[in-house]
């Protein structure tokens, strides 16, 4: 019933092999699924799609993602967020390519032990290219299932009763397809709002549907309030048209991307707002406010800029000044460069708005 409706209508999608492709014994490439795997985390699909082909373009393999300098990855990682995914990527090609030969592990178990990938990804990555009977559940499988057999205990207290129903769902034949088709009901039928039930090939069985409230599954624990951190950004502009950078420690919340000097913010403290915490003497004119949501806590930092005459001296650890026009292949995450257009509104223009978007990350994997 869901494979026959996954024949016709499955998504087209750069990572994945066809079920026509499937049924002439064709197997999606493992790198493929598991880096697009590792970006859907917390991201949509339309936002994974250029950096994936992005990867692929400049890393075919495992292998030559393994070898490429870690600054180099994060400089195409950045705008797609959350930003362990992607030092825990270049560690997990390094330890493909170190010590399987460039091979992916083909179970769960054996996926399991490579850095950054947890119980979704290794189930995904070993049903979809591997064939295995793995019970793959992301947001839009909770959805489904929720849906399918009215589970009313709200998330994340479900999810185990729904993994559950997950594998006894999935089929021993085509288990990577039985994933896929579930995502892609998830994404394009029985969506949050307004489900195309009738479309849906489960809706003779349904619980949800028969009762007439789709729209209530998942439940979901009421929201805690986010907290607001407060913190100031220093941009500092010198007469060559170049805008002082550093890079921030490996650990933490966006670790090993670049920033302008900023307070010493963090997710549960705020750092200083005024303009004497500033890097440095100089004339540090304020500009404006901005404000940047992460998962568990909302940042709004005030911004100031400063003209200054020339390269100033600063320490080899401190940061190093980066032409304005260049500033595309830094490793700058949304909230720089959210902070950098909010001081320098040219860097806003229409043809670099995909460099300086100002949008907010998304949270659903669609």
């Amino acid at each position: 019933m869901l494979l026959a409706w996954y024949d016709r209508h499955h998504r087209e999608l750069p990572w994945r092999t066809s079920p026509a492709m499937a049924a002439q014994g064709k197997r999606a490439d493992p790198y493929h699924v598991w880096l697009s795997e590792v970006m859907l985390q917390q991201t949509t699909v339309q936002a994974v799609k250029p950096y994936f082909l992005k990867f692929l373009a400049a890393w075919p393999r495992v292998d030559d993602l393994a070898a490429a300098p870690v600054e180099d990855v994060m400089a195409a990682w950045a705008g797609l967020g959350y930003y362990a995914r992607a030092r825990n990527l270049k560690k997990c090609a390094e330890a493909v390519a170190r010590e399987h030969g460039g091979v992916f592990p083909d179970t769960e178990e054996g996926l399991k032990q490579l850095p950054g990938i947890g119980d979704y990804t290794s189930a995904a990555v070993a049903a979809i290219a591997f064939n295995r009977q793995a019970a793959v559940m992301d947001g839009n499988v909770e959805r489904v299932i929720s849906r399918l057999f009215v589970i009313d205990a709200p998330l994340p207290g479900s999810k185990p009763a729904m993994k559950m129903k997950v594998a006894e769902l999935t089929p021993a034949d085509r288990p990577g397809d039985f994933a896929q088709a579930m995502m892609d009901l998830g994404a394009t039928i029985c969506t949050p709002k307004r489900p195309a039930c009738a479309l849906c090939p489960f809706n003779g069985v349904c619980l949800a549907l028969a009762e007439d409230e789709p729209e209530r599954f998942p439940v979901k624990a009421a929201k805690k309030a986010k907290p607001v951190r407060l913190g100031a950004a220093f941009v500092a502009v010198n007469t060559e048209g170049e805008i002082l950078l550093r890079r921030r420690i490996d650990s933490g919340l966006l670790g090993g991307m670049t920033e302008v000097p900023t307070t010493a913010w963090t997710a549960r403290l705020d750092g200083g707002t005024e303009v004497s915490h500033a890097p440095f003497a100089a004339d540090w004119q304020a500009a404006g406010v901005i404000v940047h949501v992460f998962t568990h806590f909302e940042l709004r930092l005030t911004v100031y800029r400063a003209q200054v005459p020339d390269r100033l001296q600063t320490g080899p650890d401190d940061g190093w000044w980066e032409p304005v026009t260049n500033l595309d292949a830094q490793a700058l995450p949304t909230v720089m460069k959210k902070v950098i257009a909010q001081a320098i509104p040219s860097t806003h223009r229409p043809e670099n708005r995909n460099r300086f978007s100002t949008g907010t990350m998304r949270n659903s994997k669609f």
